[in-house]
């Protein structure tokens, strides 16, 4: 597991920055208690005026209290999980586990609490008292009240379903962003002639799991010290089973490679493989968050179509980002300038489909819902970039309009084709006419 990667799943173990916090206020406050000046020192009575009683007593209340508020706060963590789970979408129970605010507040009150037992432990009755050690405790108890405070209002707000939708959001543009390059760069597109993708050597999975990452460094070193090319078959977010085909390797010939063998190690280097997928590499995992909060949300137990266009409009933005990217396989070359990798990567249909194919299929009796996905196609429609994206938008548009539930009334069913309407007109350039309306109906939900 690389560097990055690891720092990733760090992040989303709620346990580990609250172990690092109280590890280390232990030590700190082992080394404060070595501290301890004569009684009436002019310093020591302005760090704490109060005696070794008072010390102790505060000590005391501050563990008792803090132990209270943490369990409280895991408390409310693991409702705010469940919820989130059940409601929304079980693949967003990692966001809320990485949220750095959550793991800051477990932090302080873990430490708080550290501090004030490990204290008590080293007060001693005929010793002089160790000054620093109260005082500290009584600041950190200070600062445990607030951020309780503080943590109680982001827990509210992380609840609601918009600002789920917000984060998500913007990890998702952000990898977008990071993985993908400009759609006039054509510096990593697949030269012709390149071996594939019949014929090679496969290369078989080491680990079962999804995806994580792909780091093609150490794929193209091995590749050039062995003379050899490789054609991956999988991206971030695929799903893989031991054994199976991870891709196929030839030498620099062309001809089948007599061993995959030894691009083993640099497989286990640069293809990630966990238990689950993440968003650091994987954009589609944002849009299938995405689509799983509009597919809940129209569900029989919600009947809340107004949040499925919420999650499609923020789907819209992420679309568009998208055409506005050079999406499918790169090509990656050694020192020399070889191409020694071809990564692969999904295209536009892909992620329309992503989209589209469970809303439409949920969604069928809904208007709101079929006329929030025309809205997004038309926003798609307006920003294409090339023929085939714009083949694809009309492609998704005839598929909703087939797959619309034959029982809505006239009236419903006259609106949705109208929206239909639009996304042709905005196809064929025709942008003023494709969002003029007379009071915003096509725009407002």
């Amino acid at each position: 597991m690389s560097t990055s990667n690891r720092s990733e799943t760090l992040r989303a173990r709620l346990w580990f920055w609250p172990a690092v916090a109280g590890a280390a206020s232990a030590l700190l406050t082992l080394v404060l208690t070595t501290v301890r000046p004569a009684p009436g020192t002019a310093w020591a009575t302005a760090v704490w005026p109060g005696g070794q009683d008072a010390a102790s007593t505060v000590l005391q209340v501050v563990a008792t209290s803090i132990m209270t508020a943490t369990t409280l706060t895991f408390s409310l963590t693991v409702v705010a999980l469940q919820l989130a789970s059940q409601q929304f979408s079980p693949r967003l129970l990692r966001e809320f586990a990485r949220d750095a605010k959550i793991q800051a507040v477990l932090a302080v009150l873990v430490s708080t609490f550290v501090i004030a037992l490990t204290g008590l432990a080293g007060m001693g009755s005929e010793a002089p008292l160790p000054v620093l050690v109260p005082a500290l405790t009584l600041v950190m108890g200070l600062v445990s009240a607030g951020a309780l405070v503080l943590f109680l209002g982001h827990i509210v707000r992380s609840l609601r379903v918009d600002s789920m939708m917000v984060a998500v959001h913007e990890q998702a543009a952000a990898t977008v962003a990071e993985a993908y390059l400009d759609y006039e760069d054509h510096s990593k597109e697949p030269a012709p002639g390149l071996p594939g993708p019949e014929g090679g050597t496969l290369l078989p999975a080491q680990r079962s799991g999804f995806v994580q990452a792909i780091r093609p460094g150490p794929l193209v070193e091995a590749c050039a010290e062995h003379g050899l090319f490789l054609l991956l078959g999988v991206r971030p977010g695929d799903h893989v089973t031991e054994g199976t085909p991870l891709g196929s390797a030839w030498t620099d010939d062309g001809a089948p490679a007599a061993t995959a063998n030894v691009l083993d190690e640099a497989v286990a280097q640069a293809v990630e493989v966990g238990f689950e997928r993440t968003l650091e590499h994987d954009a589609a995992l944002g849009l299938r968050q995405l689509t799983d909060i509009a597919v809940k949300a129209i569900s029989p137990s919600v009947n809340d179509p107004i949040t499925a266009a919420h999650a499609i409009g923020y789907c819209t933005d992420l679309l568009a980002r998208l055409q506005h990217r050079k999406l499918g396989p790169q090509q990656h070359v050694d020192a020399a300038g070889t191409v020694r990798l071809v990564t692969p990567d999904r295209d536009h249909r892909y992620y329309l489909d992503l989209v589209c194919a469970p809303i439409r299929r949920f969604g069928a009796g809904e208007p709101l819902v079929l006329t929030a996905l025309l809205r997004m196609l038309r926003a798609c429609a307006a920003t294409t970039r090339d023929d085939a994206q714009r083949a694809q938008i009309a492609r998704q548009t005839e598929l909703l309009l087939q797959s619309m539930d034959p029982g809505l009334i006239d009236s419903d069913a006259e609106e949705v084709r109208e929206f239909a309407g639009r996304v042709h007109l905005a196809l064929a350039g025709d942008l003023d006419d494709a969002f003029r309306d007379r009071a915003g109906e096509t725009r407002s939900v």
